[in-house]
């Protein structure tokens, strides 16, 4: 259940992704959220609400999801939120693990499953700076513009070493934004492979955002 009053009543809305309609929900007083943030906690930062928005570089990651051979494949979402990407992968019949470091994000994910009648993944409350996954245990791992903050590149890089099982693939739905356009130059000389496979023109709630779809993956050790 949700942890706070407010998160208890809800906001429905539907949303084209990956060649069909998905119906989610997320708490209807976005304001009184935002609002109950302490000011004076050292972590509120941490806590920042953001899962309850949908961003275009999810929606654009879930387009190139559906065109991916998925089927059986153990994968990672990282920073979870509402949970879309999860569903899209799910529907596909991927074996998905969703992760966020906020429970209520991973609530309304699991509550927009069971909307959208997909195979529920399994949704894990963690931090991405402490994680506990067993080596290798991802073949495919991905996340919605997740980098808006530097800060977040060394544990993710770390994060993706250890977990990603070898062949494997990391996607990243990255708007075209100052602050992430060293990422990617930073993981090749970690010795990651990347490439851009695409850019996408996003539409969504009355604005327009471009959106690039980076691939990653590590050299097989001979």
């Amino acid at each position: 259940m949700p942890t706070t009053e407010h998160l208890r009543s809800c906001q429905r809305f539907t949303v084209q992704a990956a060649g069909r309609t998905w119906t989610l929900e997320r708490p209807a007083d976005l304001e009184s959220l935002w609002q109950s943030m302490d000011e004076d906690d050292p972590k509120a930062e941490e806590h920042i609400p953001y899962w309850v928005e949908l961003w275009p570089a999810t929606l654009a990651l879930c387009d190139w999801l559906s065109r991916q051979d998925l089927a059986g494949r153990r994968c990672l979402d990282l920073g979870c939120g509402l949970g879309l990407s999860a569903l899209v992968a799910a529907n596909l019949g991927a074996r998905v693990t969703g992760m966020d470091y906020e429970r209520d994000a991973l609530y309304f994910a699991a509550r927009n499953a069971r909307l959208n009648a997909v195979p529920q993944p399994l949704w894990l409350c963690m931090d991405w700076n402490r994680p506990g996954f067993a080596p290798a245990c991802f073949e495919r791992i991905w996340g919605g513009d997740i980098f808006y903050e530097q800060r977040f590149f060394d544990p993710l890089e770390i994060l993706l070493r250890h977990c990603l099982a070898p062949g494997g693939r990391v996607w990243f739905g990255d708007p075209e934004r100052t602050v992430s356009s060293t990422v990617w130059d930073r993981f090749t000389r970690r010795g990651w492979r990347v490439r851009n496979q695409g850019q996408e023109v996003v539409t969504f709630d009355q604005a327009r955002m471009t959106v690039n779809v980076w691939e990653l993956s590590r050299p097989l050790v001979k």
